[in-house]
């Protein structure tokens, strides 16, 4: 058996397995070898029930499709299809997130509530909201007015696209992709790649750029700015990860999916008294909420609470036998759960109306009643507690520092009354910082689960590259303690180590769940303008990846980071090789329209050396190709200086 994962927790579940078990993922993927070849190089089409097709470039016969589809149109359109379904996902959970908003404005009873009013007057200001003499709940009220309105836009431009560099905007409207509504371009992308539409892939292919912008810069934007406003905005704080943070002893709820509507709400029942009692009375000693994927990040963030793993790991967490209840929403969510669960005696629960599975216990959540649906969830699962049976928890667990937005770094740069990314920018001008890598995205069971996340990070910060995170990819650089600040000192080079030991941060940050892509846009539009690196974000020197990507929703991720001018370089292998001439497109031409392009690599090594290669090519365009040593001025300086 080939290794499954680099982390011991995982090959420690695994070994432990006996005849009968349920199946994991790795099980499944095993069983699917060999791989689809057509459907690897993205020269399958399903669009229409002529086929389906699957096309050979070259091949007399079977070089186009039933229609006459070509293969850089068939190509074109799958990959613009994952653009869309990414983006819908992503923009979906926005919706929802501007909903509560309404909802906490509105109905400050229902148990909701505006936590962080400067950033809520922050994004008014964006959207050209008035604040001044008005109470929370009525900007409030206007803000999640407008993100919803935006959704259903026609025309014009959507609001939060006002937070991009001048620069990339007008490159947007050169173009003619500024989003303009977030489902409309999402709708218009499944229309344009129907059979007989759209059968130009260069035309097809700006338009996936117009939808993806519509999930970064709109709806997934919209999820974190608002998310922070209702919740409060992350700061720095410490948490732990992995399998071994389950308990034998406390009760253990796990939460897992993306929308933290709910598991806010579960992070407070589990602090009321009566719920505690009641675990007592159980023979318990208390409750441990924990998490697995984005839900994860999110209490992670906000309340310190652990994670159990990433996304492989979900069917391992029941698999311990300690999980009383695991609750999940939308996306992420293995189809294979309730059947893992029939072995144990965890309850498998769901709350969201979109995310039906047969064999799970329904708790419906309206926002409305969202506290008292969490009390019984709390409660269901404190009563199963007795009904444990054998459980075997791994002792793997690793301290970690998360929380990194866009305002505490800021903050952390600068203090409250300086804050700024000057730091930041003026260490990266004098070298001790060489630039700045997003390292995202899933895992894959294609690949040695963890390995390319870890491998590529650790390659970067050792060649002075500050690492930012989410999702997936943040939980695995976690449990090998890169996110821990004496990190910095034994994994860092020189320089960037330095700065971390200076501010007390370690080299990866860890910015929140995958809508918080967001997060970094906003970052590097702040590195825009604060000057010195360029005047808009593909002149910075920076690069994007995500080493071991899965979901739709990591395409429509990379196609916006692409087309706000980012190199993004992907793992495993990207659905585009059957055709030469759309791989042309998206790894060359694109760099001529966006200023950013797409790569594909599946070595994690060869992937740092070309983001790194780019980060310094970058460098010498910038001239700062040389690192600068850093000058103390004393006043005889000074004073000639304001001669000059």
């Amino acid at each position: 058996m080939d290794k499954r994962s680099i982390d011991k927790s995982v090959d420690q579940m695994l070994s432990r397995r006996k005849a009968g078990d349920p199946e994991t993922v790795w099980d499944r993927e095993d069983g699917q070898k060999p791989h689809c070849t057509f459907g690897e190089q993205g020269l399958c089409c399903r669009i229409c029930y002529m086929g389906p097709c699957r096309i050979k470039p070259g091949s007399k016969g079977r070089s186009r499709g039933v229609c006459g589809a070509t293969a850089e149109v068939i190509v074109a359109r799958n990959f613009a299809r994952m653009v869309a379904g990414g983006a819908a996902a992503h923009s979906d959970h926005g919706r929802t997130v501007a909903k509560t908003l309404l909802m906490a404005a509105r109905n400050p009873a229902s148990g909701y509530s505006i936590k962080d009013v400067g950033k809520l007057r922050k994004i008014a200001g964006v959207l050209g909201i008035e604040t001044e003499g008005r109470s929370k709940e009525d900007i409030g009220a206007d803000v999640a007015r407008r993100a919803l309105a935006d959704f259903g836009r026609q025309e014009g431009e959507i609001g939060l696209v006002g937070q991009a560099p001048d620069a990339r905007r007008e490159v947007w409207r050169e173009l003619g992709i500024t989003p303009r509504g977030i489902d409309r371009e999402i709708v218009e992308m499944l229309h344009r790649t129907t059979m007989g539409v759209d059968l130009d892939h260069r035309s097809i292919m700006l338009h996936a750029a117009r939808t993806a912008l519509a999930d970064g810069w709109g709806g997934s934007m919209y999820a974190t700015e608002l998310q922070d406003i209702l919740f409060g905005t992350p700061s720095p704080i410490r948490g732990k990860v992995n399998l071994g943070v389950l308990s034998e002893t406390d009760v253990n709820i796990v939460v897992h999916g993306h929308e933290p509507i709910l598991s806010e709400m579960l992070a407070l029942a589990v602090k009321e008294e009566d719920l505690i009692a009641l675990a007592g009375a159980q023979g318990a000693t208390g409750i441990n909420l924990t998490g697995i994927c984005c839900t994860a990040n999110e209490i992670l963030l906000r309340h310190g609470l652990p994670i159990a793993g990433n996304m492989l790991q979900q069917e391992l967490a029941v698999s311990t036998g300690a999980v009383e209840a695991m609750i999940v929403d939308v996306q992420c969510i293995m189809p294979s759960l309730p059947e893992v669960a029939r072995c144990f005696h965890t309850e498998l629960i769901t709350t969201s109306p979109k995310g039906s599975i047969p064999g799970a216990t329904h708790f419906e959540l309206s926002l409305e009643n969202a506290m008292d649906t969490a009390r019984r969830i709390v409660k269901e699962a404190i009563l199963n507690y007795p009904n444990r049976g054998e459980i075997y928890i791994p002792d793997e667990k690793m301290d970690l520092v998360a929380g990194f937005s866009h305002e505490a770094i800021n903050y952390m740069l600068g203090g409250t009354f300086r804050g700024s990314y000057t730091p930041l920018n003026d260490n990266i001008i004098n070298g001790r910082i060489k630039g700045v890598a997003a390292v995202v995205g899933c895992g894959n069971a294609k690949v040695e689960h963890d390995r390319a996340h870890v491998s590529l990070t650790r390659e970067l910060i050792a060649n002075d590259i500050l690492v930012v995170q989410t999702g997936c990819s943040a939980i695995a650089c976690a449990k090998a303690g890169f996110l821990r600040p004496e990190t910095a000192e034994k994994y860092a080079g020189k320089g960037l180590a330095e700065v971390c030991k200076a501010v007390g941060m370690p080299p990866v940050l860890h910015s929140g769940s995958c809508v918080d892509n967001s997060r970094i846009l906003v970052a590097l539009s702040e590195m825009v303008k604060i000057g010195g690196l360029g005047n808009d974000i593909s002149e910075l020197p920076v690069a994007g990846a995500a080493p071991e990507w899965m979901s739709e929703k990591a395409i429509s991720i990379g196609q916006y980071f692409v087309a706000s001018g980012v190199y993004t370089v992907f793992g495993v292998g990207l659905p585009v090789g059957g055709d030469s001439e759309f791989a042309h497109h998206i790894f060359d031409e694109f760099e001529g329209l966006f200023g950013g392009k797409w790569g594909a690599e599946t070595d994690p090594g060869k992937m740092a050396a070309l983001m790194i290669d780019h980060i310094n090519g970058k460098r010498r365009k910038l001239g700062i190709g040389e690192a600068k040593d850093r000058v103390l001025y004393d006043m005889e300086m000074r004073r000639e200086l304001d001669q000059a």
